[in-house]
């Protein structure tokens, strides 16, 4: 029986989803599309299969099928980042960052890495995250002035701490990520470096933003994002050392059977990630990301460090005189998808922050370029300042019907 059939509630729910993702501009920089193929692959009686272990060395018989689709799946995540190992089992981002520590640290050990109101992400060893609680977290910033990474605090924090694991990269920065510069602060104190590239994976690949392969001990990445991948998660490695203990730390440190449904879907959009046409997509994401920007501070726009290099861009909307919750919310109600997000040295609560945070990846799956750019930049302002003054209804009402005309002529890919 069909979905409709056997649950058409949860079917309705589906299909208004689809509409309302059609229907609006999505700017939240960790959200995509993910193709028709790579739904299709998702949603496969591969999730009948339970496969704990590794190819040719699992703990459940059957695997003639299943072994192939994760081999596939690890060839081409070294192939496609240029790496020895890759382990594609871990089930999101955060699971397979605290495979890293569980890879190379004990209880209590010291990691330094960004602090969350900077732009670090949870797993990074803030406080509320077990990855604080159980480890000795340092945290590096960025500076006030500029928004961007101070190397010359990086640095000493880490000759007075002396961590056994940095973290570089995280969820809210703009601009490009100096893999050599952390790579020689983690060698002068004996640290593995890990590189946590999710949101900028897909413009790694597409050679739109340079790699940490070469510099990092270790690569951590989600394969959404900016990969246009399903909801998993992949840990890399040059050395044999690293891909063992990080083996052992994914499966049977922290989880049994893969999701293999998942797997395929993941090895789908790496042979997707190797073509031109991505290519060409990921340098897509970063031009529209810049034409986006450019119109944001043309209107008076407070961007933090100035601007941005990748995909992401975050708003400081102080000076716009509203807060960053009811501007997302305002923008929601309009069409324009973003999250509310701190700033930097941000004086507001992290749930009723300053800033927003916004990016370009799904409205550049969609075929959008630097004009429609500018029209959303346009649409932007226009309803923060109307929120500003504190009639916006009628604003965001019009401003939702643009948006709607505006989506009906890119399609969403795979609905």
């Amino acid at each position: 029986m069909s979905l409709a059939q056997v649950d058409p509630e949860i079917a309705g729910l589906i299909a208004a989803e689809e509409r309302r993702q059609a229907d609006t501009v999505k700017l939240i920089p960790s959200e995509n599309y993910v193709s028709k193929a790579v739904l299709e692959a998702t949603g496969t009686v591969l999730t009948n299969k339970y496969s704990e272990g590794y190819a040719g060395k699992r703990y459940y018989e059957g695997q003639q099928v299943i072994d192939q689709v994760e081999t596939l799946a690890v060839e081409r995540a070294k192939a496609l980042f240029g790496v020895n190992h890759a382990n594609v089992q871990p089930y999101s981002g955060s699971p397979a960052n605290l495979a890293i520590y569980l890879a190379f640290l004990k209880p209590g050990d010291t990691v330094l890495g960004m602090g969350l109101p900077f732009g670090g992400h949870l797993t990074h060893g803030w406080s509320v995250s077990a990855t604080g609680k159980w480890f000795n977290p340092v945290r590096y910033s960025v500076r006030q002035d500029t928004g961007r990474i101070d190397f010359d605090e990086v640095r000493s924090l880490a000759l007075e701490h002396r961590p056994k694991l940095i973290f570089c990269g995280g969820t809210a920065i703009p601009r490009t990520i100096d893999f050599p510069a952390f790579a020689e602060i983690a060698r002068e104190v004996g640290a593995v470096l890990a590189a946590d590239i999710a949101h900028i994976a897909g413009l790694v690949a597409g050679g739109a933003h340079p790699s940490p392969v070469g510099h990092a001990d270790v690569i951590s990445t989600t394969t959404h994002k900016t990969l246009r991948g399903p909801r998993g998660a992949m840990l890399m490695a040059d050395s044999d050392e690293h891909a063992t203990a990080l083996n052992k730390a994914v499966f049977p440190g922290l989880q049994g059977g893969p999701h293999n449904h998942t797997t395929a879907a993941i090895a789908v959009a790496l042979k997707e990630a190797s073509t031109d046409a991505f290519k060409a997509y990921a340098h897509q994401v970063v031009a529209n990301a810049k034409a986006l920007a450019d119109e944001l501070l043309a209107r008076g726009f407070d961007l933090v460090s100035g601007g941005t290099d990748n995909h992401l861009i975050l708003i400081d909307l102080t000076s716009k005189g509203v807060a960053g919750k009811p501007a997302a919310q305002a923008l929601d109600r309009a069409g324009l998808e973003t999250n509310y997000n701190s700033v930097p040295y941000d004086p507001r609560k992290p749930f009723d922050p300053s800033g927003i945070r916004i990016g370009t990846p799904s409205v550049t799956s969609r075929g959008m370029g630097e004009a429609e750019m500018r029209q959303i930049g346009a649409w932007m302002d226009e309803v923060v300042t109307a929120l500003a003054k504190g009639d916006a209804e009628d604003v965001i009402a019009r401003v939702h019907s643009e948006v709607s005309e505006l989506t009906a002529g890119f399609p969403t890919p795979g609905l």
